[in-house]
């Protein structure tokens, strides 16, 4: 999907098996149509002129400013967690390793309120007061921040255990038998082969970010001019019901997140005249 995954091999169409594809392509074409189904809904029901009355609107233009501003420090602390814990799960055993693949998944399968919710109790003992002491967290930008890190990261994580463990080891092991120290090999070979990893991982987190709803609604709140981010101000549009204006801001969220895609692909497929 992300690009770093090679393509795997096709098998040739038999004229017996026409009806056992076709019905595969069924049952995975109705997912298909279903999101087309729900883009093209979303598009014929927006109301064009309203896009720039929203650029307008000093409220919606600080809530679309801080989303993007937003995500993309997320990605960026999601992107330097992930390399080095996923290069360690996936080449070094250690004690308690099992441990820590379990409690990465923690923020996946949780309900994104529980998260929320589970952030803010954290701000409520004794650590997290006295970080609040120095920095405002809870309902201030940093948790805004922090909510969207703890979900994007550990989807990250996963992005970039999938690019480790498709890179040989052995070219790293032929490095460091070159004397290479694991750090050189880690930063002259690994790292290199793992770039396409990382953009996909990068990809993934900011868009993780970009949707993330439950956890900033519970733990940095939907203040206008302050903490209010996209899809926060999708859902106070839609509690005044503005459902015009929902389904704009909604369809900004869309295109900035098919950009990133593209610039993704981008990225990838210039990686790939490199190589």
């Amino acid at each position: 999907m992300f690009g770093h995954v090679q393509s795997h091999a096709t098998i040739p169409l038999h004229r017996r098996d026409v009806f056992f594809v076709a019905a595969l392509a069924a049952m995975g074409g109705s997912y298909l149509v279903l999101i087309v189904a729900m883009i093209a809904a979303q598009l014929g029901y927006t109301d064009y002129p309203l896009l720039l009355e929203i650029l307008g609107d000093e409220r919606l233009v600080y809530a679309i400013q801080l989303s993007l501003v937003s995500c993309s420090v997320s990605t960026i602390l999601s992107v330097l967690v992930a390399v080095p814990l996923a290069y360690l799960l996936c080449r070094v055993r250690f004690p308690g390793k099992g441990f820590v693949n379990a409690v990465l998944d923690i923020p996946i399968i949780l309900p994104p309120l529980v998260i929320g919710l589970a952030l803010l109790m954290l701000f409520q003992t004794p650590a997290g007061r006295f970080v609040q002491q120095y920095v405002s967290v809870t309902y201030a930008i940093p948790g805004l921040v922090l909510a969207q890190f703890t979900v994007a990261c550990a989807f990250s994580v996963r992005t970039m255990m999938t690019a480790f463990s498709e890179i040989d080891v052995r070219r790293e092991q032929v490095a460091l038998t070159l004397g290479c120290s694991r750090s050189e090999a880690f930063s002259w070979v690994v790292l290199p082969e793992a770039r396409r990893g990382m953009v996909a991982a990068a990809t993934i987190a900011w868009a993780r970010a970009m949707g993330e709803f439950g956890p900033v609604l519970v733990f940095a709140g939907t203040t206008r001019m302050k903490t209010e981010v996209l899809p926060t101000a999708v859902f106070l549009e839609l509690n005044v019901g503005n459902l015009r204006t929902a389904t704009a801001l909604s369809l900004y969220m869309i295109v900035f997140s098919v950009l990133v895609l593209l610039l993704m692909r981008l990225a990838l497929r210039k990686s790939r005249s490199h190589d």
